[in-house]
């Protein structure tokens, strides 16, 4: 069992993580190269952050806020949820997640957005309409989403909001960080199957 000295620390590193993350994300959407693909260096971060947090799951266990401080334990949901070339661990988080969220000890969002991208991954509906991607008339849309006609009764009850909202938000926050569709819809949608595949997502 680690100490509070020891989860200080942990929060710390956790931190550094998601500011590294958001640091180099932010640094490839400005020149654009974020949008063409799984950008190596992105993964490369994503990958190393991935080995980092599977080392403290190990070790200690999920970091809820109890033990990480809210922020520590939202930068742990945000390194997990970037994590997608980890099935392995993504699936693992999922059931702590979903734990720590019955013990109060993350909010609800958190693995029902985690949910959402591991069905998507694996080719089946998300729950909560929080996977949004870019549709072949070049739209970001959500993707297929199971019982749409009681989503929003869902999303209220993980604390989220109506999906008309995040679509619009999506759509904004994508026009200003100048997201642009792929000139190719097919082709892309080709890459992304074959990166799932490469990944063990799906066979």
């Amino acid at each position: 069992m680690a100490t509070g000295t020891e989860w200080r620390a942990i929060r710390l590193d956790l931190l550094a993580m998601a500011q590294e993350d958001r640091r180099v994300r932010a640094e490839l959407a400005a020149d654009g190269t974020l949008f063409e693909g799984y950008h190596p260096r992105m993964r490369e971060v994503h990958d190393r952050h991935a080995a980092g947090l599977a080392r403290i799951l190990d070790d200690h266990g999920w970091p809820a806020e109890s033990r990480a401080g809210p922020d520590g334990a939202e930068a742990a949901w945000l390194i997990v949820q970037h994590a997608i070339a980890h099935p392995a661990l993504q699936r693992r988080a999922l059931g702590q997640l979903v734990a720590a969220a019955a013990r109060g000890e993350v909010p609800p969002w958190q693995p029902a957005m985690l949910e959402d991208r591991i069905r998507v991954f694996e080719g089946r509906p998300q729950r909560y309409g929080t996977q949004l991607d870019w549709d072949a008339d070049g739209q970001l849309s959500p993707l297929p989403i199971v019982q749409p006609a009681s989503l929003d009764e869902r999303r209220k009850s993980v604390g989220l909001g109506p999906l008309a909202e995040a679509i619009a938000a999506r759509r904004q926050a994508a026009t200003q960080g100048n997201e642009r569709p792929p000139v190719d819809w097919s082709a892309r949608q080709r890459e992304m199957h074959a990166w799932l595949r490469e990944a063990g997502w799906r066979t």
